[in-house]
């Protein structure tokens, strides 16, 4: 098992794993791989780890998929290069260990089977949103990581809500790319991921 980072030691565990500072926590219960909205938001604003929830250093990983390329962004908050170490061993989608994608929003059966009875829980909505709609039950995207300076840390807004931000930019030098996981991918996906990364290593 892969060792708990430093940074995190003071986190909570579930199941003997660190609870990401970002993960929802409904009825008591971590709800891993899914994003408490204000905590996402702070950690965008305020560049903290997503999964220790610390200021970021001088370097930073984004969490990257084919999808996220064409968007832009990464729209996940960004982590430390231990923390990315940590979430790279033991998150299913990153491990290889999840071979699709859920076909149900994960709290539709959080946390023992029953969707939420409590009208004044601020929980998300159980229907799935146009994202996981599009993913239900798919096989999962390739995953890589890619290393930028805190530097070129840009923040991505939607024209009518520029204080909530819906990632972090790609558009910015890439310093390093490690693949989480490989996924097979299409012709047409496989020349669209080359070109951007000739873009973005400024070869034409």
């Amino acid at each position: 098992m892969h060792p708990i980072p430093q940074r995190c030691a003071r986190r909570p565990l579930a199941g003997g794993l660190v609870v990401p500072w970002v993960s929802l926590i409904h009825g008591g219960h971590a709800a891993f791989g899914s994003l408490d909205a204000e905590r996402a938001r702070t950690a965008f604003l305020h560049r903290l780890c997503q999964i220790c929830g610390q200021h970021m250093d001088e370097r930073c990983f984004l969490v990257v998929r084919l999808a996220d390329v064409t968007q832009g962004c990464s729209p996940e908050p960004a982590l430390h290069p231990e923390c990315l170490s940590y979430a790279a061993a033991h998150c299913p989608m990153l491990n290889g260990t999840a071979t699709h994608y859920r076909q149900r929003p994960i709290l539709a059966s959080h946390p023992a089977g029953r969707p939420c009875a409590d009208p004044s829980c601020p929980c998300p909505a159980l229907s799935p949103d146009e994202g996981h709609a599009a993913r239900s039950g798919s096989p999962t995207d390739r995953y890589e990581a890619w290393m930028i300076h805190t530097q070129n840390y840009r923040l991505v807004f939607p024209p009518d809500r520029p204080d909530v931000p819906v990632g972090i930019s790609l558009d910015v030098p890439v310093l390093r790319r490690r693949v989480l996981r490989t996924a097979e991918l299409t012709a047409e996906q496989e020349r669209l991921m080359g070109l951007v990364r000739s873009l973005v290593d400024g070869n034409p």
